[in-house]
């Protein structure tokens, strides 16, 4: 009697699932054939070469509290090679940004010890010149070799001036990706696309060649020269 109990409590679980499901994929099945519109997400991207270059570098002279003023007259000769070092390879003063000297302490756990700082300048060079820039800073050798200058690249960002103009021609070609992924729904469904009822354009993604690194908020890669420039958009499409 218990057994037949437990088997009629679980047919009618059962049986209440199978009503619930059934409806609620009724429901579903009615939403979509009842809905006039189709949304779908088209992406565009174009290769382009880096048109600007920001070059970043330093000097630096290791000095201790006796040696400070000897200190700051090394770091003007080091200065000067570097100004020399950059005319003779044909970067104009005007691209050439340099910062004040900048004095760090470095701590010593002796502290007994007369106590030492890191004078640090630093120099920015920003150039259309891209692949003369790339290459003259793989070339600073001589700097270090010749004239003992402790000089050092900290960093080389590749831009590209023409984002904007880019955005615009690859939004076109966005909606068109969404508009031929809408289609192909479409026409599994038995219908077909009308016209455009709204967009909306995602964050532009500047990023280096094969490369899937993306954001929310956008992303702009500048280790790379050579770059892909990516856009995404939503649209909605009437259904016919």
């Amino acid at each position: 009697m218990e057994n037949n109990k437990k088997y009629v409590f679980f047919g009618l679980i059962l049986g209440l699932s199978l009503i619930i499901s059934t409806g609620v994929g009724a429901y579903a099945f009615y939403k979509i054939r009842s809905t006039n519109y189709l949304t779908t997400t088209g992406s565009a991207k174009e290769s382009v070469v880096s048109d600007s270059v920001k070059w970043t570098s330093t000097i630096t002279r290791r000095v201790t509290t006796s040696t400070i003023k000897d200190g700051y007259t090394k770091m003007d000769t080091d200065l000067k090679a570097v100004k020399s070092f950059l005319a003779t390879n044909g970067i104009t003063d005007d691209s050439v940004n340099i910062s004040p000297i900048l004095m760090n302490e470095v701590y010593d756990q002796n502290q007994s010890a007369e106590k030492k700082y890191d004078l640090v300048q630093t120099i920015t060079v920003q150039s259309t010149n891209v692949q003369k820039i790339a290459d003259l800073s793989k070339n600073t050798s001589s700097l270090i070799e010749n004239q003992s200058v402790i000089f050092a690249t900290t960093s080389l960002e590749y831009y590209y001036s023409k984002l904007p103009d880019a955005r615009v021609a690859l939004l076109a070609n966005a909606v068109a990706d969404a508009k031929a992924r809408a289609e192909q729904l479409a026409t599994a469904g038995g219908k077909k696309i009308g016209n455009l009822q709204s967009a909306s354009s995602g964050v532009v993604q500047v990023m280096a060649p094969n490369s899937a690194e993306v954001s929310d908020y956008g992303t702009y890669d500048t280790s790379s020269i050579n770059k892909e420039i990516m856009v995404t958009v939503k649209a909605s499409f009437e259904i016919k």
